[in-house]
C-alpha cells in the first residue's frame, strides 16, 4: 500500500454545520438546542503532529473531528507511549473529562492536517441540563467508549501484532462513536502503526496477512474493509 493518504484538507471539505448534521448526539435535538449548540462552537485547524489537547490540561470544550485523523495516547515517565484509539472524521471525545471534572488524562495528536469543532464547556453543560436526548447520546457514547477500551486492552495484553492491527482498524468503524464511515478508509501504514503501536514495516506484513485472509483489500493510500465482523473477531476473544 503506497504510504500517501490525504495529507492536507481538500477544497471539498465538510463544514462545521455538516459535522453537526452527521453527529448522532444532534439528531434528536430541538431547533433551539441545535442552534444553541452551533452558537457555542468554534472551529480550529491543527497541523499534522500538532496537539489537539494535552494530558494534564483543564478541559474547556468537547471536541469533534470535522475532517482528519487523530490519535488518543499517553506518554509515560519511562519515555514509552501508550496508544489508545484512533479518532477519525465524525468522532467526538472528551465528555468524560468534562463530566468529572479533572485534568485530562491523555493527549490527542493530529496524525494529519485536521479540522476540529470545539463546543464550549458551558454549552455542553447547558445541553446536559436541558436535553434528555443529548443525555442519552452521551451515555451511549460513554458506554461504547468503555467497550472499545476494554477490547483494546485485551488486544494489547493477550493478542499478537496482527490482531492489534486488525482491532485498531475495526474500532474506527464503530457506528456510535464514528457514524457515517465509508468502508474504504484513507489511512497510511505509518498512521496505522501509530494507532496500533507498531512499526510501519510490521503493519505492512500484518495488512498483507489480513488481505490474504479476505478481511480487507489494500488500496492506494488506504484499505477497503471486506469483512468488518471478521476483522472485529480476528484473533479470537
Amino acid at each position: 500500500m503506497p504510504d500517501n493518504p490525504r495529507k492536507s484538507i481538500s477544497a471539498a471539505s465538510p463544514t462545521l454545520d455538516d459535522a453537526i448534521a452527521l453527529a448522532r448526539w444532534a439528531q434528536k435535538l430541538t431547533a433551539e438546542e441545535r442552534a444553541r449548540a452551533r452558537a457555542g462552537m468554534i472551529e480550529r485547524r491543527v497541523p499534522a503532529g500538532g496537539f489537539i489537547c494535552r494530558q494534564g490540561e483543564t478541559p474547556t470544550c468537547w471536541i469533534g473531528i470535522i475532517e482528519g485523523l487523530a490519535k488518543m495516547s499517553s506518554d509515560w515517565v519511562t519515555g514509552k507511549t501508550a496508544s489508545y484509539a484512533g479518532i477519525p472524521t465524525g468522532g467526538w471525545f472528551g465528555e468524560g473529562s468534562l463530566l468529572k471534572p479533572e485534568p485530562r488524562r491523555y493527549d490527542v495528536i493530529a496524525l494529519r492536517d485536521t479540522r476540529i469543532a470545539c463546543m464550549r464547556k458551558e454549552t455542553f453543560q447547558w445541553l446536559l441540563d436541558h436535553s434528555i436526548p443529548f443525555n442519552h447520546a452521551i451515555i451511549e457514547q460513554i458506554n461504547e467508549r468503555l467497550g472499545q477500551f476494554i477490547g483494546l486492552l485485551e488486544s494489547a495484553r493477550l493478542h499478537d501484532t496482527d490482531t492489534r492491527v486488525a482491532r485498531s482498524l475495526a474500532v474506527m468503524f464503530n457506528p456510535v462513536l464514528y457514524p457515517g464511515q465509508n468502508l474504504t478508509l484513507t489511512i497510511s501504514q505509518e498512521e496505522i502503526g501509530h494507532l496500533a503501536g507498531v512499526s510501519r514495516q510490521r503493519v505492512n506484513r500484518s495488512l498483507k496477512q489480513l488481505e490474504d485472509a479476505g478481511f480487507l483489500r489494500i488500496e492506494y493510500g488506504g484499505v477497503t474493509i471486506l469483512d468488518l465482523e471478521g476483522l472485529r473477531r480476528f484473533g479470537g476473544g
